[in-house]
């Protein structure tokens, strides 16, 4: 009766594994002892009645600086499946299991070759994955585990993870389902306990169930020691006795059992053979199996087919911390010898046998984190890292040390760690100094700090610039840079950063200076960043990285169309290798311009996936820029409740902490939103907004690329005097950006009409920007009909409804409709749009579909499993009202043109 209690429990993990395609799986939570993994293995055991292979992992605390150390022994049964994958993922999960050597993959793309395993796997019988004690997984195998959870809803695989309370884990994020384990109630603990001690005494039998108040790990492990009254002391937490318990069984035991028990609770692995040489290099002797038996006979441990297995985790731990610490380091040591072909094991051993300052110890486990670093490990290689600095026996080596962990946390994400480690290395010398400073500056792109910082990095950056360090002073500097698009600096710091850049010994075309001086003087210096961009775009697919910040250069000038090319073409490299934590970026870049140009249809999957993939990667802010583009997106197809809940939405998370970007596009959809609706005075009040250097939204650069908008709603309003004064002022930047540019000529137009006017704007070079193109004819449509020139309008506003139906601005289609009506012209209604009837992510799918893409190569841009892609196409296609890939092409044409 191990399960008393748990009916409950048992029926919903029964559903579970009856359907693994209807849900992603389950963490199951709860106290040591508490049943978690007894559920577990009831789970596994109704799973292979019911057809499903499973497939374990267990974390190890000993483990949890090996990187991939847990997912190698998940993979491990279905190894022979790597050899099918597509290449790049086959070399990533082949270089993170340490199968083969290779450049260091990233964790994404690591995360959809473990996916693409399992998925061929289950599609020869479904799976169930067990993950015990993931709070001690090793981080990288945590998170492929969690990317796999995202992304298994319509596999036939179903994960289950025990999870101690208290402790954390990427699981938590990942969508699973949450199961929190109670103590068991009064009768079910009494059922418990008869079952496995059926003859205790009334009083002996009392005192248990009150000792063990409901958990199930003391109803069975206590009843051998509450026999004898002095046995345990009431005053130690439940865990406590419950390892002294542990410990008291241990110390009756053979001498040289107690050193192999020793051995294998400080050993990463259950490698029977692994404890027994180490065992017999202590002893001075050969060690047989029959040593352990004792063990095994007082439960302590489990021994089958080459594994020594401890019974409980709380049983692992007891006996290190009842040895001494003699006893310890001499165990560590031997395992140093027994594991003489595996230098990473070897180093932590080492580490833990050795007290103080050892740079021989300190340098291979830096060699140790290079290694984890190069599979992808960056947790592994940080926690090597620290220990090394630990032992390391100057302080410049040990500042050098802490901050190169520092700058894998940066990388990796994990702020509190990178914080934790700039203020332990407390370097000297001023180029630690410096570096210490740019990575406490990294995360967020600054957006929570005091704007007076970037006017602080520019100093650092001229200090380490006249030190003969020219690179790391770049590296500052566009940190610095990207602060200026969140937040406003003012011009001084803005100036300051300019005399750094100029002064560097960089080429002008060098595209981080590119990009830097975009980012820091988009008007002063927007002509020669156009120059320069022209020349650069002809090189796009070289760099992806090179690619991605020279699109959101492109974007802070104005230059949508350039934008949207250096953002496509960026990410598709960022894809291939797994760099899901800028890919966000590229997107949200991408669809910004997109949105702009007019390219709705384009701009829908790559804001749908900046969202989530921002999100996945912890990434608020530009999870909040890329919803409020979408809102932007509902605004112009006419939604105004959609556009309106994503708006607010987005400016929750940026408000607080002044994401201006995030505000400045909040408030072009709010004004969009109510252009659409003729609320021109709101809409006026909202665009305005954007010009004013004390509110939030303003934003130097973008608050210039609406003054189309802005137009509108001042002259629908009666607002000219004060548009006049904005216009004045535009015009005074003197850049040839071409979103201002293009913003000007048609204020001009509507501002001032004349056939003239609008000729010049018509005229301009608009064939990268249908929208603004459509915009025009409308405008010059509207403004022939007040003229009574009926016959000239209709070509315009014919013109202008064929344009925004094709891009699928419902709302500025409808008010060419009204003005064509007007004019004596039938319209009729746009049919909905294929697009429209697909989700974000189905018309990724359909999209790349259409393009002739396979199945696999879909999954691969997208991180999704081939299977889960075929899934959707049969999803898409009835929507469609097609029967096959080959009918999706003309399903997606966009109408009109």
């Amino acid at each position: 009766m191990a399960l008393s209690g748990r009916d409950t429990e048992l029926k919903e993990l029964g559903e579970l594994v009856d359907g693994p395609e209807d849900r992603s799986g389950v963490v199951i939570r709860g106290e040591p002892g508490i049943g978690k993994s007894a559920l577990v293995t009831a789970t596994a055991a109704a799973a292979s009645v019911a057809g499903l292979r499973v497939l374990r992992t267990t974390g190890a605390e000993a483990e949890r600086n090996l990187a991939y150390a847990g997912l190698h022994q998940l993979l491990h049964p279905v190894r022979a499946g790597i050899a099918e994958l597509p290449e790049p993922q086959r070399d990533a999960l082949r270089t993170a299991l340490g199968l083969a050597p290779g450049a260091g993959p990233s964790a994404y793309l690591v995360g959809l070759a473990a996916l693409t395993l399992l998925a061929e796997a289950a599609a020869a019988k479904p799976l169930l994955l067990v993950a015990e004690d993931v709070h001690w997984l090793d981080r990288a195998s945590a998170d492929v585990l969690a990317f796999v959870a995202r992304r298994i809803e319509t596999e036939p695989i179903v994960l289950v993870a025990t999870l101690r309370d208290g402790e954390e884990s990427p699981l938590l994020e990942a969508g699973l389902a949450s199961m929190v384990l109670d103590r068991l109630p009064a009768d079910a603990a009494a059922e418990l306990l008869d079952s496995v001690a059926p003859r205790l005494a009334p009083a002996v039998r009392t005192r248990l169930l009150a000792e063990a108040a409901g958990l199930p790990l003391a109803l069975t492990e206590l009843p051998s020691a509450i026999a004898d009254s002095d046995g345990l002391d009431p005053r130690l937490p439940l865990t406590e006795r419950l390892e002294r318990t542990f410990c008291d069984r241990v110390a009756v035991l053979p001498a040289e059992t107690r050193t192999a028990l020793l051995v294998a609770a400080l050993n990463e692995t259950t490698s029977l053979a692994e404890t027994l040489d180490a065992t017999g290099a202590l002893l001075g002797t050969s060690a047989e199996t029959d040593l352990l038996a004792p063990a095994a006979e007082a439960r302590l441990i489990e021994l089958s087919a080459g594994a020594v297995t401890f019974r409980h985790p709380l049983m692992r731990s007891a006996i290190p911390a009842s040895a001494t610490p003699l006893d310890r380091r001499n165990a560590h040591l031997a395992l140093v010898e027994a594991l003489h072909d595996q230098p990473d094991r070897r180093a932590w051993h080492q580490a833990a046998a050795t007290a103080g300052p050892d740079e021989a110890v300190a340098a291979e486990l830096e060699r140790t984190a290079g290694r984890a670093r190069f599979r992808g490990g960056a947790a592994a290689a940080i926690a090597a890292l620290e220990q090394a600095a630990r032992l390391s026996d100057r302080p410049e080596r040990r500042a050098e040390r802490l901050l190169l962990a520092a700058e894998l946390a940066v990388e990796s994400g994990r702020r509190e760690t990178a914080e934790r480690l700039v203020h332990a290395a407390g370097p000297a010398d001023p180029r630690g100094r410096a570096t210490a400073s740019r990575l406490l500056s990294e995360f967020e792109d600054g957006v929570r700090e005091d704007p007076a910082r970037v006017a602080e990095l520019a100093r650092t950056a001229a200090s380490v610039a006249d030190g003969g360090h020219p690179d790391a002073a770049l590296r500052i500097l566009w940190s610095a840079a990207m602060r200026c698009f969140w937040t406003e600096p003012g011009p001084a710091a803005r100036k300051a950063l300019l005399d750094v850049a100029d002064r560097l010994p960089v080429p002008d075309g060098d595209p981080r200076i590119v990009a830097v001086t975009a980012y820091v003087a988009p008007f002063e210096r927007g002509e020669a960043v156009l120059g320069h961009l022209r020349e650069l775009v002809a090189k796009t697919g070289a760099d992806p990285e090179v690619d991605r910040y020279l699109g959101s250069a492109a974007l802070q000038v104005g230059a949508f169309d350039l934008a949207a090319r250096f953002s496509a073409a960026a990410a598709p490299g960022l894809r291939a290798q797994g760099r899901l934590g800028v890919l966000p970026r590229a997107l949200a870049v991408l669809a910004w311009s997109r949105v702009r140009l007019g390219d709705l249809a384009g701009a829908v999957p790559a804001a749908a996936e900046a969202v989530r993939l921002a999100r996945e990667t912890g990434q608020p802010f530009m999870a909040g820029l890329a919803t409020a583009v979408q809102a932007e997106i509902a605004a112009l197809r006419g939604d105004h409740k959609q556009a309106k809940t994503l708006a607010e939405e987005a400016e929750r998370g940026g408000l607080a902490a002044g994401a201006r970007p995030v505000l400045a596009t909040v408030q072009l959809t709010r004004g969009l939103a109510h252009l659409g609706e003729g609320r021109f005075d709101d809409a006026f009040a909202d665009l305005r907004r954007l010009l004013d250097p004390a509110d939030p939204a303003y934003q130097l650069a973008l608050r210039a690329y609406c003054v189309a908008e802005l137009t509108e709603a001042a002259v629908r309003a009666g607002r000219t005097g004060e548009l006049r004064e904005v216009l004045a002022g535009f015009e005074s930047l003197d850049t040839p950006s071409p979103a201002l540019q293009i913003g000007l000529r048609y204020a001009r137009a509507v501002l001032d009409p004349c056939d003239e006017r609008f000729a010049e704007a018509l005229q301009a070079d608009l064939a990268g920007w249908p929208a603004e193109r459509g915009r025009v004819h409308l405008a010059f449509g509207e403004w022939l009909r007040r003229q009574r020139r009926v016959v000239e309008s209709r070509t315009h506003l014919r013109t202008a409804r064929r344009t925004f139906d094709a891009l699928g601005m419902t709302a500025w289609a409808e008010r060419a409709r009204r003005e064509l009506r007007s004019a004596g012209e039938s319209s009729p209604n746009r049919g909905p749009d294929a697009r429209d009837k697909l989700t974000p992510h189905e018309l990724s799918i359909a999209e790349l579909a259409a393009e002739g893409l396979t199945n696999r190569e879909i999954g691969q841009r997208l991180y999704l499993s081939h299977r889960t892609v075929g899934t959707h196409l049969h999803r898409i296609f009835p929507k469609l009202g097609v029967s096959s890939r080959a009918d999706l092409a003309g399903a997606l044409k966009t109408l009109g043109g």
